[in-house]
């Protein structure tokens, strides 16, 4: 049953309940999920609903689609490591919708030395900087400052963001017609200054973690870099890895 009440749209709740389900084995490989028709009437909601889950499984190489054939469970993909990480875009989309984010400030920046040393973007290009906080529902405190980098060629997106609380590459997408197809990430630590470690409430030079991804655009250009600074203690990074079978 979908939660009626949250932040998190319905086809990412859709599609997280169906990944659960084939990660547990309820679906294994090779077969067919449920039919549109069937996944409306058991979820309550649209065909359009359904449609978008499916792209998100699809995405996350999970299924397969053909038509007249319905959708199938596929064998995942297989790398160098022979490990493979569960974790997605979509799995950033759902976190960002079930915060709240306030925007501090938005303006146009020219990339100085600090600025690449931090981010790694050319010096002397120009990017629209977007400044905040993300909050949980019901707190006053912020859980981490909100660092964004657009891409000058989309920068349009700031006029949306004071109405805006959701996350902000899905935005660019929309607007520009453009997908993300990866997102790079990095953890580094850091120390919090007196300012911004009383705005998220703890002690100066308070551990940090700074969370710093990229997001390349399909023709390999990068559309926006975010960096995300929590308090060590309010911050835990999990990720699951299984050893991939051969399916030869």
């Amino acid at each position: 049953m979908l939660k009626e009440k949250t932040n998190v749209p319905l086809y990412v709740q859709v599609a997280r309940t169906l990944k659960e389900e084939i990660v547990a084995g309820v679906y294994p490989v090779g077969t067919l999920l449920p039919t549109e028709e069937a996944l409306c009437e058991r979820f309550s909601v649209s065909r359009y609903t359904v449609r978008e889950a499916l792209r998100i499984l699809r995405d996350d190489g999970l299924v397969a689609s053909r038509r007249g054939a319905g959708t199938s469970v596929i064998p995942p993909q297989s790398s160098r490591s022979g490990m493979r990480q569960v974790m997605s875009i979509n799995d950033l989309l759902e976190f960002a919708a079930a915060t709240k984010f306030e925007v501090s400030s938005i303006r146009m920046v020219t990339v100085n030395n600090k600025l690449h040393a931090r981010t790694g973007l050319q010096v002397g290009s120009e990017w629209l900087e977007i400044l905040g906080y993300r909050m949980k529902e019901n707190s006053a405190t912020p859980f981490c400052l909100a660092e964004y980098f657009v891409n000058r060629d989309y920068a349009s997106v700031g006029r949306l963001l004071q109405r805006h609380e959701g996350p902000i590459f899905p935005l660019i997408e929309d607007m520009f017609g453009i997908k993300v197809r990866e997102v790079q990430q990095e953890i580094s630590a850091t120390i919090l200054q007196p300012t911004l470690a009383d705005k998220l409430g703890v002690a100066t030079a308070s551990a940090a973690l700074e969370v710093q991804r990229s997001y390349i655009g399909s023709d390999n250009s990068i559309a926006q870099v975010t960096i995300n600074t929590h308090p060590g203690s309010r911050f835990k990074h999990c990720m699951t890895m299984r050893q991939v079978e051969s399916w030869i």
